[in-house]
């Protein structure tokens, strides 16, 4: 099981993928066009051409793991639009868009953030 902390590093592709590419193919597909580290930790979530799919891929120092959500009805219509080939997104932006698949519908509290000391 994939589990995203707030510590992690997730990135989402841009662009879509072929939805047939296993863990080969796309920790080559990191090397290769987002010139990121597959080996790194990070969480790197892909969508299908089609829409109907994302994966999240993540190495966690002894393999690979490979998490697929397809959608029985509908597509994932919310997506990152960024400059480069990834957008980066903050943990709990990864388990809305898992949980929900549109996070331009879906609220959430806003990020903690310490502030201060208190003596």
């Amino acid at each position: 099981m994939i589990q995203i902390t707030a510590q992690m590093r997730v990135l989402v592709a841009i662009e879509p993928v072929d939805g047939r590419k296993g863990i080969d193919s796309l920790a080559r597909l990191c090397q290769e066009k987002l010139a990121e580290d597959p080996f790194s930790g990070c969480v790197f979530v892909f969508r299908s051409r089609s829409g109907t799919a994302i994966r999240l891929l993540s190495y966690d120092g002894q393999g690979y793991w490979l998490a697929q959500k397809r959608l029985s009805k509908g597509r994932f219509v919310w997506w990152p639009e960024a400059a480069g080939p990834t957008k980066p997104l903050e943990a709990y932006e990864a388990q809305l868009l898992m949980a929900a698949g549109d996070l331009s519908r879906v609220r959430a509290a806003p990020m903690w953030r310490r502030v201060g000391v208190l003596k």
